[in-house]
C-alpha cells in the first residue's frame, strides 16, 4: 500500500481581488517599471527646465532673479501669486516619493528572484551606471534635500536672502565644500539619468537593435547636457567667473 508523502503547507498567494487597477496593475513588476517611467520623464522634464533656467545666471543678476519672480507670477490672476509653484511642488515630491518606492520593490523581487550563485557573474556584467544606481539615487536625495534648505528656504545658507537668487547662489557656492558637494551630486545624477533614460526607452518598448544604438546617444547626450550645465554654476562661482 503507498503512503502519501505529506504535503508541506504553502502561504497562500495575496488576492489582488478588490483592489481598484491602478493598486492591482502597480502591484505586478511591469506596473512598478510603467510608474517608474512615468515618473521618470517628470524628473526629465524637470530638471531640464531648471537647469536651462538657471543658465540666466551667465546674463547677470538682473535677469536671473527676473527670471524667479517670472515663475512667481504665471498663472497669474487665475492663480495667486506663487500658485503655479506650489501647485508644482507636491507634483514633484509625489513623483520622487512614487519613484524611490517603485525602485525599491523592484531591487526586493530581484534580489529574490536572483540565485546567490549569480550575484558575481550578475555584478560583473552590469555596466557601471547600474552598478552606480542605488548609491546614485541616495546622493541625488540628499542633494535635493540640501539644495531646498539651502536656495529655497535658506535655513542652511547664512547669508540668504528671500528674492536674491543670484545672490544667494553666490553665497552658497562660495564655501568650497557646498560647491564640492554640489558637483558630485550632479555627476551622480548624471549617471542616474542616463542609466534611466535608458531603461525608459526600454519599459516603452524601444528595446530593438534599432534602437539601441540612438537611445544610448541620446541617454548620454541628455545626461551629458544636464550635467555639464549644473557643474558650471558652483565652478563658475569658486573661480570667479560669477559673483
Amino acid at each position: 500500500m503507498a503512503v502519501e508523502a505529506p504535503q508541506s503547507p504553502s502561504k497562500p498567494l495575496k488576492s489582488r481581488r478588490g483592489l481598484p487597477w491602478p493598486l492591482a496593475f502597480y502591484a505586478t513588476a511591469v506596473g512598478k517599471k510603467v510608474l517608474m517611467a512615468v515618473t521618470g520623464i517628470i524628473g526629465f522634464g524637470y530638471v531640464l527646465a531648471h537647469m536651462l533656467g538657471n543658465l540666466k545666471i551667465y546674463l547677470g543678476a538682473e535677469a536671473l532673479n527676473h527670471y524667479g519672480e517670472w515663475l512667481r507670477e504665471v498663472g497669474v490672476p487665475a492663480l495667486p501669486r506663487g500658485g503655479f509653484l506650489w501647485l508644482a511642488r507636491p507634483v514633484l515630491l509625489i513623483a520622487v516619493i512614487l519613484h524611490v518606492h517603485a525602485a525599491w520593490s523592484l531591487a526586493r523581487i530581484s534580489r529574490r528572484a536572483r540565485p546567490a550563485r549569480y550575484a558575481t557573474q550578475d555584478y560583473l556584467v552590469a555596466n557601471y551606471a547600474s552598478r552606480t544606481m542605488r548609491w546614485g539615487g541616495v546622493i541625488v536625495g540628499l542633494f535635493i534635500i540640501f539644495h531646498l534648505l539651502d536656495l529655497t528656504g535658506g535655513q542652511v545658507n547664512p547669508d540668504f536672502e528671500r528674492g536674491d537668487i543670484y545672490a544667494n547662489v553666490v553665497a552658497s557656492f562660495s564655501r568650497w565644500p557646498v560647491a564640492f558637494f554640489y558637483v558630485l551630486a550632479n555627476l551622480a545624477l548624471g549617471l542616474h539619468l542616463y542609466h534611466g533614460l535608458w531603461s525608459l526607452f526600454q519599459t516603452l518598448g524601444f528595446s530593438h537593435n534599432r534602437f539601441d544604438s540612438w537611445r544610448r546617444q541620446f541617454a548620454a547626450v541628455f545626461a551629458a547636457v544636464i550635467t555639464l550645465g549644473n557643474i558650471s554654476f558652483p565652478l563658475a562661482v569658486v573661480f570667479g567667473v560669477i559673483g
